[in-house]
């Protein structure tokens, strides 16, 4: 199956057809490529060929779906091509692509003045003040909170779908609401454009409209020569507008992914664009990837089983010729408590095997299905690591970093001047708001007066002689820390150790755990250190942040051994020796808010499918029979019963080793007869004295 024969870098250790896809010449290429396939190795594989045979480097694009992944492709991609040449590819998200793509030509997009890129935190507060301003009236009647209205603008913009119709599908609860969430939209997007401020959905529009442009969009398409996506079934409606724009202007598209995997609708993704893509790109080639180089067969016959019921796809089996191991295991378990406590076993199991922690995951639906399993993991003194919950910056001391730094960006941006200045002692909502019409950053103003960083921060350098006592010692200080960043004269790293300085003194008085918030700052210094500039940072970290502090420090040290827990969106694109799926009962896994409609359905299918083929040797899926309700963990006597995952057909019993799980409770059976306790104990105090 491999070719054995000298040739370039690039084709060393390829499959026959990996090679085919990497060796396609003109035309659209799609590459269907299953679970555990290579798809990495085939993607960083076309790239170094397309180089050999004399294509740009600085003329290639590459888009994944996370920094990381494309950090990861560009690494593979250095011994290939060197480093100076994998450097020059441009590699990226479709929201860092886009914004690079502005800031290089903000003059001809209308964004001459500068712009700043606000996260979906951000956004909903933008959205709310927006609500605020239009909509003051009739209070009585509740209206949509405004991460709600963020979701309705967002897959209005991403899914390219009216208002009504998104309400109607989605969000009919408040539907009575149109007229006024329109307004409110309306109000959103003047407001942005007031302050310089572009939000995700807007950097794929402007995207959109460049590529779309008549003038622009064949200027554009000339710079890129071949334009690769990974994940093509995550893509949204805007997102393949984009590629599809780009491929009319002239540019070559290949697409990897896998319509099995597509599991992010609840983003506005669609796996009609991968499903479609024949019709999207007359004369497409289409290259399917089936050899699994990660698990061994009798998992794979297990997903290829779970697979088979799908209603719509590409056909496809996966195979290894890798040595073939265990059956997967499926453990019914007699309750929740039972599930978490078997789980815990079965890792200290494999771990007194010689397994370390860290080669084992546990993945779940949704992420409070992991609660009971933390409470026994910690009681057995077992360390884990969990992914699916608050991210990076969305930690509120980062997010005051970064306030500062966005206003040295974008000195009209009001929202970071809103959390910034409530850091000082004794400014509230109302203060800010005072200090802010100072400034010129507010509603009532053009802007024009903090059109640059160095005037607005001159302006706060006046202000502590105008604030309460208690406040005016911080300002003085923030104020000095930002007076040193104005411009780009410190490197980012340098300017985030000065921020940090002004910072300190109104952190530790607003935190608790002020050092070791603190600490966290290091490390974002150490990262900034690989940018080389502040606004190129900062948009960068705020459209794809990280998830901890150790996604930041990279991976961890070989004396560092923990279990790893994670929802199964999270846990995409990993693999684990051992994988434990808890909670594979109908309600939790589909989850009972996924049953709606076929489509919801098959998408839970395709998330089960995932985890499933996560697992490289062993594979243990967990079913609960009873769900306690009430009390402490639900330890009251009230419960209800459940059965196992509908994906788990009887039909597929034989693929599975099964087990039944018994509590501890049920070692021991008591007689029925009455036991004469108080007696016997009475008996055994008389004969004390």
């Amino acid at each position: 199956m491999f070719d054995t024969t000298a040739g370039p870098a690039w084709s060393l250790g390829l499959d026959s057809v990996q090679r085919q896809a990497v060796e396609h010449e003109g035309g659209p290429l799609l590459i269907v490529a299953g679970a555990g396939t290579g798809k990495t190795r085939t993607l960083v594989a076309r790239l170094a060929r397309l180089i050999d045979t004399g294509v740009a480097p600085d003329r290639l694009v590459l888009v994944t779906f996370s920094r990381r992944a494309a950090a990861e492709m560009v690494r593979r991609l250095v011994p290939l091509v060197g480093p100076a040449v994998a450097r020059q590819v441009r590699a990226g998200t479709f929201h860092s692509i886009a914004f690079h793509l502005l800031h290089a030509h903000a003059d001809a997009f209308g964004l001459a003045d500068g712009f700043s890129v606000i996260d979906q935190g951000d956004a909903a507060d933008l959205m709310a003040w927006s609500e605020q301003v239009r909509v003051p009236g009739d209070r009585r009647r509740r209206f949509p909170r405004k991460d709600t209205l963020m979701s309705v603008y967002s897959r209005a913009v991403n899914a390219q779908q009216p208002l009504k119709e998104v309400l109607r599908r989605h969000f009919p609860w408040i539907q009575e609401h149109e007229a006024a969430i329109s307004e409110v939209f309306d109000a959103y997007s003047e407001r942005k454009r007031a302050r310089g401020l572009l939000d995700f959905d807007d950097l794929l529009l402007y995207w959109r409209a460049a590529a779309a442009d008549p003038v622009t969009g064949p200027a554009l398409a000339a710079g890129y020569a071949h334009v690769l996506v990974d994940e093509y079934q995550d893509t949204n409606v805007l997102q393949a507008d984009i590629v599809r724009n780009l491929h009319q202007g002239g540019c070559n598209i290949t697409a990897v992914g896998d319509d099995a995997q597509a599991i992010y609708a609840f983003r506005a993704a669609t796996v009609r664009n991968m499903l479609g893509f024949s019709d999207d790109f007359i004369g497409a080639t289409i290259v399917t990837l089936e050899r699994n180089y990660r698990s061994t067969q009798p998992i794979l016959d297990l997903a290829n089983a779970v697979l088979d019921e799908a209603t719509e796809g590409y056909t496809k089996h996966l195979w290894t010729e890798s040595p073939s191991g265990p059956r997967p295991v499926l453990a019914t378990c007699p309750d929740e408590g039972a599930q978490a406590e078997t789980v815990a076993e079965v890792i200290l199991e494999h771990h007194d095997a010689g397994m370390l922690l860290r080669e084992q995951a546990v993945l779940f639906r949704t992420s409070h299905h992991s609660d009971l399993l933390e409470v026994e993991l910690r009681r057995r003194g077992i360390p884990y690591v969990k992914y699916g919950g608050l991210r990076f910056l969305e930690a509120a001391h980062v997010r005051d970093l970064l306030a500062a730094l966005r206003v040295l960006e974008n000195p009209r941006d009001e929202l970071a001047w809103f959390r910034l200045l409530q850091l000082l002692d004794g400014v509230g909502p109302s203060g800010a708001r005072r200090v802010m019409a100072e400034l010129g950053v507010t509603e009532d103003t053009d802007g024009s007066q903090a059109a640059d960083s160095a005037g607005a921060v001159a302006r706060f350098a006046t202000l502590p002689r105008a604030l309460p006592l208690r406040a005016a010692e911080d300002a003085a200080g923030l104020a000095t820390a930002l007076h040193d960043c104005v411009g780009d004269n410190l490197n980012p790293a340098s300017q985030i150790d000065r921020l940090r300085g002004g910072l300190e003194p109104l952190l530790r008085r607003r935190y608790d755990d002020a050092e070791i918030r603190l600490r966290d700052f290091d490390a974002l210094a150490q990262v900034a250190s690989g940018f080389a500039s502040r606004a190129t940072m900062v948009a960068e970290l705020t459209l794809d942040p990280p998830s901890s502090t150790g996604d930041l420090a990279g991976p961890p040290h070989l004396d560092d051994d923990y279990v790893t827990l994670s929802t199964v969106h999270s846990a995409k694109g990993g693999e684990w020796r051992v994988v434990h799926v808890i909670y594979a009962a109908d309600g939790m896994f589909p989850s009972d808010m996924a049953t709606g409609s076929q489509a919801e359905i098959e998408e839970e299918r395709r998330l089960f499918y995932v985890a499933l083929t996560r697992a490289k040797q062993r594979l243990h899926i967990y079913a609960p029979l009873r769900y306690h309700h009430g009390g402490p963990f639900g330890r009251r006597d009230t419960h209800s019963y459940g059965q196992r995952t509908r994906f788990l057909a009887p039909s597929l019993n034989g693929l599975l080793d099964h087990r039944a799980v018994r509590t501890r409770h049920d070692d021991v059976v008591l007689p029925l007869a009455t036991v004469a306790l108080p007696s016997a104990v009475d008996q055994s105090l008389r004969s004390l004295w």
